[in-house]
């Protein structure tokens, strides 16, 4: 069984940077993408950034520039460096895995950007 637990979310100013983490217990694997999504109210749930090994960085049109995903495959953890930050960047941020049968969710953390 796989859990993901993120951290790192809360209220930034436009302009500011934030980082998100996301810790991953079970099994793991690194050829298997991993990574962010994020949902605004009354939006779809839309992909942010997505890594996998030797595939890192497949990022939204919307955040290119702005946001940087890492991995640190020994610790099962992967990171979402976001700079810049708008107003329109307030969502929930959920992180991801996705094994060969199941994509398994965090349960979300609050990133809310304030003009």
């Amino acid at each position: 069984q796989v859990q993901l637990v993120e951290s790192g979310g809360g209220l930034v100013q436009a302009g500011e940077s934030l980082r998100l983490s996301c810790a991953a217990s079970g099994n793991i694997f690194s050829f298997n993408p991993m990574g962010w999504y994020r949902q605004a109210p009354g939006k779809q749930r839309e992909l942010v950034a997505t890594s996998s090994l030797g595939r890192t960085g497949n990022y939204a049109d919307s955040m290119k520039g702005r946001v940087t995903i890492s991995r640190d495959y020994a610790k099962k953890t992967v990171y979402l460096q976001m700079n810049s930050a708008k107003p329109e960047d307030t969502a929930v941020y959920y992180c991801y895995y996705r094994s060969d049968l199941v994509t398994y969710w965090g349960q979300g953390t609050q990133v809310t950007v304030s003009a």
